[in-house]
């Protein structure tokens, strides 16, 4: 596990692990990539209704460029366990430290949001909770029943850490079971060291795999970043390794450098090497594939896991 600097980030720099570094210059995006500020009415209304729950987004948090779209269709990916994470991924624009104490009044709060923002379908993300015996599995848990009792027609798509070193963690969630799990390798084992120290390649994968095996009817997913300086040949290899997992659902996004002090994107991927890796995904067997430059792991993805039902069904209709 890579070395943390635990401190209130109320109290210092967001990033105070990263402020040794030196500055990355941060490059001019390409026309493809560009989003317009956000305007609609009914993101401001997503906004305040999040406010008054008190409730953490990962699209605010990430600084996710989808953030003016998705809100304007009261679609919000939420943020459980607090807004400070125990890892220090050279990535994430989530603030690092010492996190507070678990809110036992988040779950029903989630749920009541999700009921009156009426969902079909909620994306429930964290932060890394090293400092948790189970890495916040059992709130995982509770958010979800939370959400089963508020809004039973809404289906739950969760977005977990990689629980390492948490034994019975993923028992905890596969019993709960969500619709989909979620845990994104981000990138290629290689650049690991220097982008996601305090993770480990291969226990995210085992994570993936034990889910399909203690949950066979849940729809597993993963995602990975490009422009990090991954070869093509490393991509496909990842999407390989995600085949031998039996992950169903694949995505692949730009990366895009928060600060000048997270690490710089090596180049912008053109869209058509997106369609060329999307191609390639699905020619391995993934049953859904999303891979443009604004790709994240919740966007459309309520869309998405109607198109994840679909293709099960004409799998099982051939077979």
């Amino acid at each position: 596990m890579a070395t943390r600097i635990l401190i209130d980030h109320r109290d210092g720099p967001r990033h105070p692990e990263k402020a040794h570094r030196p500055d990355q210059p941060i490059q001019r995006k390409p026309a493809w990539i560009r989003v317009k500020a956000p305007t609609h009415p009914v993101y401001h209304e997503t906004r305040a209704l999040l406010r008054d729950h008190r409730l953490t987004t990962v699209c605010e948090e990430a600084a996710c460029p989808n953030v003016g779209e998705c809100w304007s269709h009261r679609h919000a990916t939420m943020m459980i366990l607090g807004e400070v994470c125990t890892r220090a991924c050279a990535f994430c624009n989530v603030a690092t430290g010492l996190p507070g104490a678990v809110d036992a009044g988040e779950p029903a709060r989630v749920a009541d949001a999700v009921a009156k923002l009426g969902l079909r379908h909620v994306v429930i993300t964290s932060v890394d909770r090293d400092d948790l015996a189970d890495g916040g599995a059992a709130h995982f848990a509770a958010v979800i029943a939370a959400l089963r009792a508020a809004a039973p027609e809404t289906t739950i798509e969760v977005l977990t850490p990689d629980f390492l070193r948490k034994p019975g963690a993923a028992e905890i969630v596969a019993a709960a079971r969500p619709d989909v799990f979620n845990h994104n390798l981000e990138t290629v084992p290689r650049l690991y060291p220097a982008i996601r120290p305090g993770a480990r390649y291969y226990q995210s994968l085992r994570l993936l795999d034990r889910m399909k095996t203690l949950a066979p009817g849940v729809f597993t997913k993963s995602g990975l970043m490009v422009g990090l300086g991954e070869s093509r040949a490393e991509i496909l290899q990842v999407m390989d390794d995600l085949r031998v997992a039996d992950v169903d659902f694949l995505t692949i996004g730009q990366y895009l450098q928060p600060t000048v002090k997270h690490a710089a994107v090596e180049r912008f991927v053109p869209p058509e090497e997106f369609a060329d890796y999307a191609a390639l995904a699905r020619a391995r067997g993934f049953l859904l594939v999303s891979a443009t430059p604004l790709t994240r792991s919740s966007y459309h993805a309520d869309a998405d896991f109607a198109a994840l039902q679909a293709a099960r069904a004409r799998g099982l209709a051939a077979a």
